[in-house]
């Protein structure tokens, strides 16, 4: 099987996974959370919860493949601050506390988390990243991707395999929303995950979206419900903009 063939198969496992948990369509409210007295009008779901759990546009598998790119935009560039200079961290961290701040955050997070191919390097990066009690790494849908690839193509996580080489290169993001007076915001990006295995190449376009809480002093990932799959789509594509995402420039300053 071609490498292509190899990550295609894996994007299907993701796509099927997540139209099989989440709904197609956003609801046009939140959904209504049990009061246990059948008589009593039902409340609505926190802010944070209804915001992490709306569904994000569907789009087909070959929507991620390379194609043809677009001169429309959803808007203007995302201006992604750079962090503050934080020694002997091996994930960048000193983001503001923003919603620009916790796009950068998470941009970072991915396209180190993502570097190799490793699902034992995800799964690092998310626990050094996740506050007690958030959401298993397992759940993800990067982590299904770099799993489901590395079982059809053979290769364990955590086994160094000469000839493997995986970036991922973050282009384009996504701010779904805010909450709690800005100390919980939803982002997403949008990138171009690259495979070269066995003198194979290929790219795909991938998005992932996390819930995030400032803590204070940082931005991690919080107890509570987990952000609803992120758009696929290839960065640049009518399809992308369609979804919402908008072109990021790193060239903000804190």
């Amino acid at each position: 099987m071609t490498v292509t063939a190899l990550l295609v198969a894996a994007v299907v496992v993701v796509l099927v996974a997540r139209h099989s948990t989440t709904p197609t369509t956003p609801a046009a409210t939140p959904p209504p959370i049990s009061t246990g007295n059948p008589t009593a009008p039902a409340r609505p779901a926190d802010e944070a919860t209804a915001l992490a759990i709306r569904p994000m546009l569907s789009l087909p598998p070959e929507a991620a493949l390379p194609h043809e790119l677009t001169s429309a935009t959803a808007g203007p560039p995302i201006v992604v601050p750079r962090p503050a200079p934080i020694a002997q961290r091996w994930l960048s961290d000193g983001f503001p506390a923003t919603a620009e701040g916790a796009l950068g955050w998470l941009t970072a997070l991915n396209e180190t988390a993502l570097r190799g191919g490793d699902p034992a390097t995800y799964l690092r990066a998310y626990g050094e990243s996740a506050l007690p009690h958030a959401p298993a790494a397992q759940g993800s849908g990067l982590y299904a991707l770099l799993t489901s690839f590395r079982d059809r193509a053979g290769i364990r996580p955590g086994e160094i395999k000469a000839g493997l080489t995986v970036a991922y290169d973050v282009t384009q993001g996504l701010i779904k929303g805010t909450a709690d007076e800005g100390r919980f915001a939803v982002v997403c990006t949008l990138g171009q995950l690259s495979f070269d295995f066995q003198g194979q190449s290929t790219s795909m376009g991938i998005g992932d979206c996390q819930a995030l809480r400032w803590t204070g002093s940082a931005w991690r990932i919080p107890p509570g419900a987990r952000a609803a799959y992120a758009t696929c789509a290839w960065p640049g594509s009518i399809e992308s903009v369609t979804a919402g995402y908008q072109p990021l420039s790193r060239d903000g300053v804190r």
